[in-house]
């Protein structure tokens, strides 16, 4: 009996070991994804709109993950400020005139804050520095442009379509045009007769330098060039 009452005492003191060890470990998991063990700053920032962000979601600078989001407050009805907690060894790359916007982790993924490069002779950015922001486009936005582009598309095919019908039915002037064969015939005609006079107005010409009356002058001019 005090045999098992032993076993029971070794495996209950070996359940809870095993409790703790990952209790420590979830917290330090916890703690590192939220950069609880490193050093860190703050910098803030407005939106009008912060279109699904949360508390702890990343925050990259030149695709690197460098924080998370640390809190969200709603400042009025048409601000929301967001606060940002960064690793300290990334202090000396994000610059005042930094800007801050709001991506996506992939096409379907969770909502992260963008931290773009600032200018190379711009200062370094303090503990609680407040960083100007760009709104992020909305993916209803998106899609009524690209619904508006389809309407559009359709309305210009569809315009087209007439046009080509009308042409082929011998409408218009240009259908008449096309669909006429003595129309065609006609301007045919027309291109031969500029053509032979155009010919004939060469050889007229050619007759006149050899003229004697005014070859003297067709050569004046030539040697004027």
């Amino acid at each position: 009996m005090e045999a098992h009452s032993e076993k029971f005492k070794i495996r209950l003191g070996l359940f809870v070991l095993g409790g703790l060890l990952l209790f420590v470990a979830a917290i330090f998991v916890i703690g590192k994804q939220n950069y609880l063990f490193d050093p860190v700053f703050k910098v803030s920032t407005t939106f009008y709109n912060v279109s699904g962000l949360q508390v702890g979601n990343n925050v990259r600078f030149s695709g690197i993950n460098v924080g998370t989001v640390d809190k969200i407050t709603v400042i009025n009805d048409s601000t929301v400020q967001v606060d940002m907690m960064i690793q300290q060894n990334m202090q000396q790359f994000i610059k005042t005139d930094s800007k801050v916007s709001i991506g996506s982790d992939g096409l379907i993924g969770d909502r992260i804050l963008l931290i773009t490069q600032g200018g190379a002779g711009s200062p370094v950015v303090t503990n609680g520095q407040f960083l100007v922001s760009y709104e992020p486009i909305e993916t209803d936005d998106i899609l009524a442009g690209i619904q508006i582009s389809v309407i559009n598309a359709q309305v210009i095919t569809r315009e087209l379509a007439d046009i080509f019908m009308k042409i082929n039915s011998g409408e218009g002037a240009l259908g008449r045009l096309i669909q006429d064969t003595t129309m065609a015939d006609n301007i045919n005609a027309t291109i031969e007769n500029l053509k032979s006079s155009s010919k004939g107005l060469d050889e007229n010409m050619n007759a006149v330098k050899d003229n004697i009356l005014f070859r003297g002058h067709f050569r004046r001019k030539a040697r004027n060039k």
